[in-house]
C-alpha cells in the first residue's frame, strides 16, 4: 500500500507540473522536437538528443518486463508501454498503479514475448545507453545542458521525466514480482538493482534467467494436486 501511495504522489505531481509548464505552448518545443524526431542532431547539444533516445530505452526495459506480466492481467500491457514512448512516466505509471501482483507465468510465449524475455535483447538495450552516455559526455555542452534545463519546458521535463522513470523501478511491485516469477528472488539483488539506476535493470535483463513455459493442463494438474494435499 506504501508503495502505491508514492506511485501516485509521484504520477499525481508529475502530470499537474507538466500542465503548469505547459511545453506545447513554447515554440522551442516544437523546434527541439522537430530536430530530434528528425535526426538533425548536429545543432543540438548532445546531452538532449542522448536523454530524448534514453527514454527510449527506458520503456523497452519496463516491456521486457510488463509483456509477461501483463498476459496474467485483466488488461494488456502493451498500451501503456506504446504510451510511455511519447508521454514516459505519465502513460506508464497507471499500468503500474492498476496491475495486480502477480509472480507466476502460464502459457507459451509468443514472438514479442520471446523477443523481451531474451538476455540478448537486455544486452542491447545496455550497449545503447553505454553509447549515448559516451555521446552525450564526449559531445555535450554540460553547462549548455544546465543552462537549458533551467529555461527550456521541453529540456526540463524530458530530464524529470527520466530521472523518475529510473526511480520507479524499485518502487513498483513489477520488479519483485518478474524476480520471483522466475524463482531468483531474494532481498540482495534486489537492492543490488535497485540502488544503481538505469543500468541496475539493464543489467538485471542481461542476466536474468527465461520464463518457463507451460501447457495449460499444466496448471490445472497443479491446482489439482494442490487440493488433494
Amino acid at each position: 500500500m506504501g508503495r502505491r501511495l508514492v506511485l501516485w504522489f509521484i504520477w499525481l505531481s508529475f502530470v499537474a507540473y507538466t500542465v503548469w509548464l505547459a511545453p506545447l505552448d513554447h515554440s522551442s518545443t516544437w523546434y527541439l522536437g522537430r530536430k530530434l524526431i528528425t535526426l538533425q542532431w548536429g545543432d543540438l547539444n548532445a546531452y538532449i538528443p542522448a536523454i530524448f533516445s534514453l527514454m527510449g530505452v527506458l520503456p523497452l526495459v519496463y516491456a521486457c518486463l510488463m509483456f509477461a506480466d501483463g498476459r496474467m492481467q485483466k488488461f494488456r500491457a502493451w498500451p501503456y508501454f506504446a504510451g510511455s514512448n511519447f508521454t514516459g512516466v505519465i502513460c506508464l505509471l497507471p499500468y503500474l498503479l492498476f496491475r495486480r501482483r502477480n509472480q507466476e507465468f502460464y502459457g507459451k510465449k509468443d514472438k514479442w514475448l520471446e523477443l523481451f524475455d531474451r538476455r540478448s535483447t537486455g544486452i542491447v538495450l545496455l550497449i545503447s545507453a553505454i553509447a549515448l552516455i559516451i555521446y552525450a559526455v564526449v559531445a555535450g555542452d554540460w553547462q549548455d545542458y544546465v543552462q537549458q534545463f533551467r529555461t527550456q519546458p521541453f529540456v526540463h521535463l524530458i530530464s524529470l521525466d527520466f530521472c523518475l522513470i529510473c526511480l520507479i523501478f524499485p518502487i513498483t511491485s513489477l520488479f519483485d514480482d518478474d524476480m520471483a516469477r522466475r524463482n531468483i528472488y531474494s532481498a540482495r539483488l534486489f537492492w543490488s538493482v535497485a540502488l544503481v539506476p538505469l543500468f541496475g535493470p539493464l543489467v538485471y535483463l542481461c542476466l536474468r534467467p527465461s520464463l518457463g513455459e507451460t501447457q495449460p493442463s499444466d496448471r490445472t494438474r497443479l491446482s489439482n494436486g494442490l487440493e488433494a494435499t
